[in-house]
């Protein structure tokens, strides 16, 4: 019998772990130090994927065994009771998935059971050791990553179990030894039991049939899109796959060969042309989840260290307004009161309202990456990390620090008609267009006889623009 502990898989179509040929005995395991790193539209987002997954299980005889504890002391004993042969689960890439990691592997040695550990790739379509540099270390230039990521042959997905494949614990395993460590029988835990209050934001729907009808969807009709419109916020362009390959309910060999499906189908260049721009995002996952595995330390540290430290500011008030949606800057604030109601954000405006955090208010990148890691669906540690650090002029392949997003410009570019800010922003939902668009740059009287509940801009985007790039500069000076 083959012991899987799933983590961010919760799918049983293209996984390439239980595709083996002996039985399968399906685990997932509350852990508390992972779920310290929880917040509520996650862990809601987890329960329902792990709902659908105890699902698929049972459509194929079997039972998804739910348990909550340490791994490495829960895998040791449930491999020993149930007498497996084999213990599998796909790898993930952060510091902390990786210690985890090697306490299973210690404790399960340890313990004396005679079991084999396979971890699989089935999170990402390249592994960081298979995309190197010449000299074996990780590329830090996406461009370079991209052409060899782009060339190299991708597997193809895997099948399901089927039915007589996946094990029932209850008949393999004690009741007491069941009553004691597991949740199979019983309702999913609440967020309430898992320490979690309800989320603010209305969660989209996770499982595998969510996910597999937006793929559907957006290789259908939008990916030919995706190309020209996936800057506009209000287009509705992206695919909002995101917090579905985050928790695995769709695997990354299902999305890419859905784009080989849209290529083949492309009616012209353009067309083709759009599937090519979708597949340097998965690239992009991809590119900053092997810089994650190479430097862990990238969560918290600057992966680009400057010769001095870069001067901060620490301004409450200011941080508040930015997460309060707040600012004064449409845009921003559209962004940042999306982020609120959906727990997810149009990547233009993540990029926007990140550089308006760390550049305009000068404020660390570590609060931003903070903040959206508690309020985010999608929040992936890598992904998070990468794209902080590239606002913040800190990261591989970074927005260079004299490059300053100008929000009321990016408004004008990206919402030119201003739907999304007034879907948004009630405030400012009568309001005529180029008001929206001038908002900072109008006089006191004429916002009040506008808008008159929408805040006047907490910054003036040019002064804080010159005083960003000199602190900057500051830090790029030895003296």
């Amino acid at each position: 019998m083959r012991l899987h502990w799933h983590r961010r898989d919760l799918r049983v179509t293209d996984n390439p772990p239980l595709a083996g040929d002996n039985r399968l005995l399906p685990v997932f395991v509350h852990d508390p130090e992972i779920l310290t790193y929880g917040a509520p539209p996650v862990v809601s987002f987890l329960l329902d994927a792990l709902d659908s997954l105890r699902e698929r299980y049972r459509e194929r005889g079997g039972e998804l065994l739910l348990a909550r504890g340490d791994p490495s002391a829960v895998l040791p004993e449930l491999a020993a009771a149930c007498d497996a042969d084999a213990v599998t689960w796909n790898r993930d890439y952060s510091g902390l998935a990786s210690e985890r990691d090697r306490a299973v592997v210690a404790a399960l040695s340890g313990a004396g059971v005679s079991v084999g550990v396979e971890r699989f790739g089935g999170t990402l379509l390249h592994e960081p050791e298979h995309i190197t540099t010449s000299d074996g270390n990780h590329y830090s230039v996406f461009s370079d990553f991209w052409r060899e990521w782009r060339d190299r042959e991708k597997a193809a997905p895997v099948a399901a179990p089927v039915r007589g494949d996946v094990v029932d614990p209850r008949d393999s395993l004690d009741e007491e030894w069941l009553g004691e460590v597991s949740e199979t029988a019983g309702p999913l835990p609440s967020l309430a039991e898992l320490g979690f209050d309800e989320p603010e934001a209305d969660v989209q729907p996770a499982g595998t049939d969510a996910a597999h009808d937006l793929l559907a969807d957006f290789r259908e009709d939008t990916i030919y899109r995706y190309g020209d419109d996936r800057e506009y916020p209000a287009r509705e362009s992206t695919s909002r796959l995101s917090p579905h390959l985050k928790f695995g309910t769709v695997g990354v060999r299902t999305v890419w060969n859905a784009t080989e499906d849209a290529a083949a189908a492309a009616s012209d260049e353009d067309a083709l042309e759009s599937v090519e721009v979708f597949r340097r995002q998965l690239a992009w996952r991809e590119f900053y989840a092997h810089i994650l595995d190479a430097r862990p330390d990238v969560v918290t540290e600057n992966y680009r260290e400057y010769p001095s430290e870069i001067q901060w500011r620490d301004d409450p008030e200011e941080l508040q307004a930015w997460k309060d949606g707040e600012t004064g800057y449409p845009l921003v604030d559209a962004g940042m009161r999306q982020l609120r109601a959906e727990a997810w954000v149009h990547n233009r405006v993540r990029m926007v309202a990140a550089s308006f955090l760390t550049k305009d208010l000068l404020i660390n990148w570590r609060e931003g990456y903070d903040w959206y890691r508690r309020k985010l669906v999608d929040h992936d540690t890598a992904h998070a990390a990468g794209g902080w650090q590239w606002a913040a002029s800190t990261g591989t392949n970074a927005q260079p620090y004299f490059r300053v997003f100008n929000p009321a410009t990016q408004c004008e570019k990206y919402d030119p008609d201003g739907e999304y800010v007034r879907e948004y922003v009630p405030e400012l939902r009568d309001a005529p267009t180029d008001a929206i668009h001038e908002w900072p740059t109008l006089d006191d009287e004429t916002r009040a006889a506008i808008a008159p509940d929408y805040p006047a801009p907490i910054v003036d985007h040019d002064e804080r623009r010159v005083r960003a790039i000199a602190a900057f500069e500051a830090a790029r000076s030895d003296d």
